[in-house]
Order: structure tokens, then sequence, then C-alpha cells
């Protein structure tokens, strides 16, 4: 399993899934990697994993067009499982992940559903700048805002999934624009980050969405049910699916789709 960081929770939540599912399974054991957010580094870990003699690779790209090389080759191999982030230049045996442009046009739309026609002043906080997932979800959310003239998307801020740096980004955003009235963060780390940032300098009156929807105390589930969040949207991480499938692939079974979509729904109060 090769992992591009595990800075970010839902990173964590798709390990773990991992490790869980795979004890469902004798004589199989699951090596993992991070590559620490360096695709360079993310080369050199599946290239080290291949060394080791695995017989399947799971891989989650930091940056698709640098993983694209290594992925091509090691598929030449063994099989590959991709999740979360394809490309048309992948070659892979399957890959896995919900599909993000639907998730995007689902928030575009909660965002319409939330000021109920009233003049509104929108910031979108982004992952990864260029990430599939990024251009996916800012896609679909703008084709959703686009269709209502009263509601305005002042800056997309680039925080790349990271709570520290969507706060210290958006303390300055509030600087600049005095009157935000909802902040779409493409996690809920981030969305996490510009509630903070909001909260130091006093400023109410803001709604914020997110997206992943984990469990835990900084999970998204635990930010709606506290009010922190207006609303989240899971995203599932896709871990005990890839052993699912990947025991299938090791046994040469019939019928394995080339493509899971996983589903999202919307989490409010």
């Amino acid at each position: 399993m090769s992992q591009a960081n595990l800075v970010e929770p839902w990173r964590i939540e798709m390990n773990k899934e991992i490790k869980t599912e795979i004890q469902n399974y004798k004589d199989v054991k699951v090596i993992f990697a991070d590559a620490a957010q360096s695709s360079e580094k993310q080369v050199s870990d599946v290239e080290r994993l291949v060394r080791l003699g695995i017989d399947l690779l799971i891989i989650s790209p930091n940056e698709v067009a640098l993983l694209a090389p290594i992925v091509n080759k090691v598929y030449k191999i063994i099989p590959v499982i991709v999740l979360d982030r394809d490309d048309p230049d992948f070659n892979h045996t399957l890959y896995i992940g919900p599909d993000n442009e639907l998730i995007g046009r689902h928030a575009g739309q909660f965002v319409v559903d939330l000021l109920a026609g009233k003049e509104g002043n929108v910031v979108q906080v982004e992952g990864l700048s260029e990430s599939p997932p990024v251009i996916g979800r800012s896609k679909g959310f703008l084709q959703i805002i686009s269709q209502h003239p009263n509601i305005h998307v002042v800056d997309t801020i680039v925080a790349d999934w990271l709570r520290d740096k969507a706060e210290d980004q958006l303390k300055q955003r509030f600087v600049t624009y005095p009157q935000i009235d909802v902040i779409f963060a493409h996690n809920d780390a981030m969305a996490l980050g510009a509630y903070v940032a909001a909260s130091k300098l006093r400023i109410k009156d803001i709604q914020f969405i997110g997206i992943d929807g984990l469990p835990g105390s900084e999970g998204g589930v635990h930010l709606v049910n506290t009010g922190v969040l207006a609303g989240t949207f899971t995203y599932p991480a896709g871990g005990k699916d890839a052993i699912q499938f990947a025991m299938k692939i090791l046994k040469k079974e019939d019928n394995i789709p080339q493509k899971v979509t996983l589903q999202s729904r919307i989490i409010t109060k």
C-alpha cells in the first residue's frame, strides 16, 4: 500500500480500513509506505515495494502526472489498484473512488439552500492544486453556483488539505473580504481551520461546509453535531473495498470491474 501522506485524517482512515479488513484473510500481509506528500518519494516507495516481491500494488497517488509512469510500469508486472485519484494516463487493474464532480454539485446545491435566495459571498478552500479531487469538486461546485447570480465566489484558496494552512490563509482573507457568508472547504480539516480562524477573529454568522464525514473528535460527523459545520459530505476511503477486490483479483475471479464508484451522502444536523 503506497500512501500519498499520513497528515490527512482521511488517509489515516484509509490505512486503518486496510489494516482491519486484511485481518479477515490468512497468509496475506500488507506492507505500508508513506510518501509524506512527496511524489519523488512515492516513486521510490513503489520501486522498493516491487523489489520486495509484492503480488499486488494498491496506491493512492500524490500527484497523478508524476506517478503515472511508475504505475504503468508496475501494471505490466503485477495487478494495480488505484484509490481516490485517477487519470486517463494510468494503466491499472481497478480504480476505486467517489465521484468528486457529483459531490461538488451537491455542495453547490447545499450552499444555494443555505442562502435561500439571499445575496451571499462564498470562499472555496481547495486541497492540493490541480489534483483530480480538487478539479472535480470545484468543477461541480461552480456548475451549480454559476446558475445563481445572487451567489458570488469571491475567492478560492489553496490550502493543500491542511487545517493549519487553511487557518492561516483565512485569517488574511477575512481582512480582504469582511463579509463572507459561506466557506466551502474540500475537506473537514480545512473547514475546521477556517472555523478556528473566524473564531480567533471573533467573526460570526459564517456557515462552514466540509467533505469527508469521518468519525472522531475532529471528524466531520462530530463537527456537524456540535454546530461547527453546517454540513459535510461523506467521502468513503475505499480501503476495505481495495482489500476485498485485491483478494478477488489475486484469486483470478471473473467479472472484476475496472472502476468502482463509491457513494457519498450529505450529513447535516
